[in-house]
């Protein structure tokens, strides 16, 4: 199951901000989380803010995504590579057996066939549920990838609907 939500008009890391939040209460319940979530610091000098992501289901550290590019700058800041190391770390977690996978969100790497894309065929065929936010201006490009496995979640009703697709059970 490909679970995906929206926040239209949310201020910027709210998404993240939500994800991070229930993917800790449902690991508090005993659920086996595998994915990663976006942790947002403050802003530098330099940019709007750093972009890490902590690995669920994983012990190592935090994985930087961000570049700075410098003052004025207005190029995109995502670091590809950081990227593809964190989705190198997450298909491993998924190695080890999840009840559920939670994603970031199926940006412009993911509709380009990158990122974490190839995670969420993993999981899914692996049958561990999968959980993600799809930005406004991927709403395209996530339903020519999912189609009609894409199961659209209204964000007050993500953890339950967690429970629902979960195939383990809570402690």
């Amino acid at each position: 199951m490909l679970g995906c939500f929206v926040l239209n008009g949310a201020e910027p890391g709210k998404a993240d901000r939500l994800l991070e939040a229930l993917a800790g209460q449902l690991a508090a319940e005993g659920l086996r989380i595998a994915g990663a979530v976006q942790v947002n610091s403050a802003p530098s000098a330099d940019c709007a803010c750093d972009m890490d992501l902590r690995i669920l289901g994983d012990t190592g550290p935090m994985v930087r995504i961000s570049q700075s590019l410098g003052p004025g700058s207005v190029g995109c800041r995502l670091d590809a590579g950081g990227l593809q190391m964190a989705a190198g770390r997450v298909s491993a977690a998924l190695q080890q057996g999840a009840d559920l996978c939670i994603l970031p969100k199926f940006g412009k790497q993911e509709a380009m066939g990158l990122g974490f894309r190839d995670c969420i065929g993993q999981a899914l065929d692996q049958e561990i549920p999968v959980l993600t936010h799809v930005p406004a201006g991927q709403y395209a490009a996530f339903e020519a990838f999912a189609g009609e496995f894409a199961q659209w979640v209204e964000p007050q009703a993500l953890a339950t609907w967690c429970r629902s697709v979960t195939r383990g059970t809570a402690a």
